[in-house]
């Protein structure tokens, strides 16, 4: 029986054998989500009831049936649970531990998939998986997506992750740039092709500077927190969630950083994309892989030690403090302006038009490209759980 078949013989059942007292039941404890899903996790509930009440309750609704018969459905639904892949933007590290996080707490199991993650070698990559179908849900770069659609792709973002663009220049933070301003005169490196460097312009133009006083080094991003620990050059650029915490914690020095968003530098990061034919035939499972996935991430973010202890179970060489830090970096992404109070995954349309604008102004894209063609809310959840905390909720 396949997963698909068990879910509607779930409700078949539901509908003509279970009597107006247990629907009630259910009805009252699952605000009327009568899902395959919720059924199967209330009888695997009620079944650890104490003996006597289980005896009272069905004796006094009269439903030992139609019980029987939905176990036996939620049996067959358990043994049939829907292999699926993902792939994630880079190796197992804290800011996309959420995945591991659904994973291991059994929040893929509990909406039926057996998610196989995979590590990634970049959003590009990643992207390009998901357009071949070589994987069905890939963790990867909005502007990286906008480029790779713009190229044919026929990929979509179906749950914004990083919001808010996770692009910095870093400094250390006792170095005498104290504003942005200070970077005239110096030196940054920029790793030369990158998002950072492509949308350099964008931040140079949005915090008023001189790009003419600043000289761009290009240094490859493993090389680039070396470089500023060191005093090879003042002033790094990158993505912060990944320089940050190297530089902090292996460089035993605090940094200051300089938001590319607080200059006016809009664009969607890390979403979960899918090939637009997964949506059109299979959308229940994008519905279902989306919120497991964003449980995870919530849950990771309640529960920091626990998230890196499962991540190191994916990669032992993973190091808990630059992890921890990592994620907590991620967090200030999270939530743009114009997401503000919306269920996380939930995107902007304001905000992929002025991704789309710095594709095109800064990117390269020369193609005809619309917001639209690059994003989907359909499958995020809406329930009030689902909003996350603001970014400094977790600062003491």
């Amino acid at each position: 029986m396949s997963v698909k078949a068990a879910g509607l013989n779930i409700q078949s059942v539901m509908r003509q054998s279970i009597t107006s007292s247990f629907a009630f039941r259910f009805e009252r404890e699952t605000s009327g989500s009568l899902t395959p899903n919720v059924i199967c996790e209330n009888l695997a509930t009620m079944a650890h009831d104490k003996p006597r009440s289980r005896r009272q309750f069905i004796r006094d609704s009269g439903i030992a049936t139609g019980l029987a018969a939905v176990s036996l459905a939620c049996g067959a639904r358990a043994q049939t649970k829907r292999q699926v892949t993902a792939r994630l933007d880079w190796i197992y590290q804290g800011p996309n531990a959420g995945f591991m996080v659904a994973q291991e707490k059994g929040f893929y199991e509990q909406a039926g998939l057996n998610v196989e993650i995979g590590p990634g070698k970049g959003s590009g990559s990643t992207a390009q998986l998901v357009a071949s179908k070589a994987t069905q849900f890939g963790f990867a770069d909005g502007y990286v997506v906008g480029n790779a659609v713009s190229k044919g792709m026929n990929i979509r973002a179906v749950a914004g992750l990083y919001r808010r663009n996770p692009t910095a220049v870093v400094v250390l933070a006792d170095s005498d740039i104290k504003t942005p301003k200070d970077l005239e005169g110096k030196t940054i490196a920029i790793a030369a092709g990158s998002t950072q460097f492509q949308q350099w312009p964008a931040f140079v133009k949005g915090c008023g500077l001189d790009g003419s006083k600043i000289r761009v080094a290009n240094i490859d991003p493993a090389g680039s927190p070396p470089a500023l620990i060191t005093g090879q050059v003042p002033a790094i650029a990158g993505y912060a969630l990944g320089q940050v915490p190297s530089v902090e914690i292996r460089g035993n020095t605090k940094a200051r950083i300089f938001w590319y968003a607080d200059c006016g530098v809009t664009a969607v990061s890390n979403c979960i994309v899918v090939h637009n034919d997964l949506i059109k035939e299979e959308p229940e499972l994008v519905r279902a892989f989306i919120s497991a996935s964003l449980k995870g991430f919530l849950y990771g973010r309640k529960n920091l030690d626990e998230m890196i202890a499962i991540a190191r179970k994916y990669s032992p060489a993973i190091e808990p403090a630059i992890a921890r830090r990592e994620a907590e970096m991620s967090w200030q992404s999270w939530i743009s302006p114009n997401t503000a109070g919306k269920p996380f995954g939930w995107m902007a349309e304001k905000d992929w038009e002025e991704t789309v604008e710095v594709l095109k102004q800064y990117g390269g894209v020369t193609t005809p490209l619309a917001a639209q063609q690059l994003y989907t809310n359909e499958f995020v959840p809406t329930g009030v759980e689902f909003i996350p905390p603001p970014a400094d909720a977790d600062k003491k």
